[in-house]
């Protein structure tokens, strides 16, 4: 018997495969390639910080923002930050990196936070008479803060130091000012001396064109502060910009008139020395220790200088980027144990 073989047309077998093709497409499922990954959009580093509460009676309402890394060295140490005006505690933190060379270092660091029920445009209260007063107001929150961190964390005594810019740091100078003993060093930037003002006018016209008082004038407000019993006094380190246009560098020559009379050192005493920025007038002890520091920065505007960021990271307002920070700056040679 032969068998026939037909052979079909080639049109007849594409059609066939076209067939065959899409029920294969119809049985099995659909899949989607992945696409290809967006470029991240850089982020804000982000802040570490913890709201504490039930710190104490808080007669200043004022808010406790902490950070206490994982491993921390000895000396146990505490550093106190305060922003300035239209700032909060977080963003403040992630401009200036505070709270990375925390965890770095093995520090806990404290930020005593504004509110705007107590003032609108978030700045302590350091012009009124009732807020930084010894025990009183605002001072006596952060007082508090401070004694809470120390217990909690076992902090030595002689190992607090204070950092505050602008109104910060016109509330950090009432600080030491008004309890000398508690701290070991503070750093004011862009700040005023104490007692410059009483009021929020006052302190409009303070900021703006200085408060004329004799050397005498500005130590005998600060040692009434103080009281009876606290002559032990921190060490200082003052940061101003010249090109200002928020705060007059008038205030920081007060400030450092105010410190050379508590010190009781005499203003040709203070010598030039290198830094990365440019000289600074710094005043020693017999032993070399560094009393007081003073920075006038040509061409540094109302702002704490930090070291720029890479390119693309968030900016915070009032955080002037440069090849220098002052947060490292105050670290190296007042905080780092040596």
């Amino acid at each position: 018997m032969r068998f026939k073989f037909s052979m079909s047309p080639l049109s007849a077998l594409l059609r066939g495969q076209k067939r065959l093709q899409r029920s294969l497409e119809k049985a099995m499922p659909k899949i989607r390639l992945p696409e290809a990954p967006k470029a991240a959009k850089p982020r804000a580093p982000r802040s570490g910080l913890m709201q504490v509460h039930a710190f104490g009676s808080n007669p200043g309402r004022l808010r406790m923002m902490e950070y206490a890394p994982p491993t921390r060295r000895e000396p146990a140490t505490l550093v106190v930050v305060l922003h300035g005006c239209l700032q909060t505690a977080k963003d403040y933190d992630r401009g200036s990196g505070w709270s990375r060379m925390a965890r770095d270092k093995g520090f806990v660091l404290l930020y005593p936070e504004q509110t705007r029920a107590n003032n609108h445009n978030l700045c302590f209260n350091w012009f009124r008479p009732s807020m930084v007063a010894r025990d009183r107001g605002e001072l006596m929150s952060i007082r508090q803060m401070i004694e809470h961190s120390v217990e909690r964390h076992g902090i030595a005594r002689g190992r607090i130091f204070i950092q505050g810019l602008s109104a910060g740091g016109a509330m950090a100078n009432a600080l030491m000012v008004t309890y000398p003993h508690l701290f070991a060093a503070g750093q004011v930037v862009g700040g005023l001396p104490f007692g410059a003002a009483r009021d929020a006018m006052s302190a409009l016209s303070v900021m703006k064109s200085g408060s004329r008082r004799s050397r005498q004038e500005w130590g005998e407000l600060a040692r009434a502060a103080a009281g009876e019993g606290n002559e032990d006094r921190p060490a200082v380190s003052i940061w101003q910009g010249r090109a200002d246009r928020i705060v007059s560098p008038a205030n920081a020559e007060a400030l450092l008139t105010q410190w050379l009379d508590l010190h009781g050192l005499d203003e040709q005493a203070g010598k030039p020395e290198s830094r990365p920025e440019g000289p600074a007038l710094v005043w020693r002890d017999a032993d070399g220790k560094v009393l007081i520091e003073y920075r006038l920065l040509d061409a540094l505007d109302h702002g704490l200088p930090v070291i720029a960021r890479r390119a693309g990271a968030e900016r915070q307002p009032y955080m002037i980027e440069g090849a220098i920070g002052s947060p490292q700056q105050f670290y190296e040679i007042f905080i780092r144990p040596h």
